[in-house]
């Protein structure tokens, strides 16, 4: 991890009371941001993540969220934690979105396929399929079976979706990757 001083913006002690639990002993700021996180709300939750984990001690040093990340160094009972704002996050997080994307076809490609059919869909709910798959194909590229499984459709029932998707110019093919065919939002 590159680390760049300019990105903290803020640092919080969480400290544990035996009766009352985690509590966020003192926090401060070091940049002015529209508050990405409200450390009192988050204090439980952040001690749980870092403090918890198994038997055999795997814990979380780090934890990215949207906007920011935390890392924490416990110390006895009480956890320090480190808010930090990184730099070029989004275009990171796309740039993996589309790596995850590539290994989930390819996964997808190479696993044999259930034996089981998913009973056809109604009407209503094929519509209403029809609305949604153009949102989720927005800025990403998904395969024609990984759609048919996530919307519980037939084989016929997802070709027969896209293919009145497609003729209405919503959607249209990327690529195809072995014998599926990828997809993306117009």
């Amino acid at each position: 991890m590159n680390f760049k001083e300019q990105e903290l913006f803020g640092a919080a002690l969480i400290g544990f009371d035996m009766i009352d639990g985690p509590f966020l002993k003192w926090k401060k700021e070091y940049n002015k941001t529209k508050d990405l996180v409200k450390l009192d709300d988050f204090a439980m939750n952040f001690y749980l993540a870092f403090r918890g984990g198994n038997a055999s001690g795997k814990k979380p040093r780090a934890i990215l969220y949207d906007n920011f990340y935390i890392v924490a160094f416990p110390r006895d009972l009480e956890l320090c934690c480190l808010f930090m704002k990184p730099q070029n996050l989004d275009d990171n997080i796309k740039q993996l979105n589309k790596v995850a994307s590539r290994i989930i076809t390819e996964m997808e490609i190479i696993e044999k396929p259930e034996a089981e059919v998913p009973k056809d869909s109604d009407e209503n709910t094929v519509e209403e399929i029809k609305r949604l798959i153009p949102n989720l194909l927005t800025d990403t590229k998904m395969s024609t079976p990984e759609l048919r499984r996530y919307f519980k459709l037939s084989n016929s029932q997802i070709w027969k979706v896209m293919s009145d998707l497609e003729n209405s110019k919503k959607i249209k093919r990327a690529e195809k990757k072995g014998r599926a065919q990828l997809w993306t939002a117009i």
